[in-house]
């Protein structure tokens, strides 16, 4: 027979109402920055062409950066009383991004990839940040760093196409 949790329940600081709204946020923040890391490791495997290196090595810093922002965003998720979702079924009928490739792909695709793919994860993290206004002003200041560090990716792959 299996045992019954005794796990307690992480209250949460905010009303019923904000937890859901801020949850909510966070949540889609979650699953779409779990796609772009893992996005990212499928562009990382199978990138070629001219400036390989650069790609290569760029794509590792992204990866590292939304790994980051990942934890992150979860780790706020339980701080409200609220779970996170990481399941590969979540992310698959949950992300908004476009996906990427399962060939080889030249670095011009990459880069161009990866400049839409940052798009859409910024969109979604600015909805975010315009949701939470009101329901948590923590959760706010959480998502407006993971903004400011995803515009500043997608600037600097902006860059290789120009």
């Amino acid at each position: 027979m299996p045992k019954t949790s005794t796990a307690k329940v992480i209250t949460s600081p905010l009303s019923d109402e904000n937890k859901k709204v801020t949850a909510n946020a966070l949540q889609n923040a979650l699953v779409n920055l779990i796609d772009l890391s893992l996005i990212g490791k499928q562009a990382h495997w199978n990138v070629v062409g001219s400036n390989f290196r650069s790609v290569h090595l760029q794509l590792d810093e992204l990866i590292d950066l939304v790994r980051g922002f990942s934890d992150d965003v979860a780790e706020r998720l339980s701080a409200i009383g609220a779970n996170a979702n990481g399941l590969a079924s979540t992310i698959v009928s949950s992300a908004k991004t476009k996906g990427f490739a399962t060939e080889f792909t030249s670095t011009a695709d990459v880069v161009g990839g990866v400049v839409d793919n940052l798009k859409i994860v910024i969109d979604v993290i600015r909805d975010g940040i315009g949701a939470t206004e009101d329901s948590d002003p923590v959760s706010q200041d959480l998502l407006i760093a993971v903004a400011d560090g995803l515009e500043k990716q997608h600037w600097m792959w902006q860059a290789q196409e120009a």
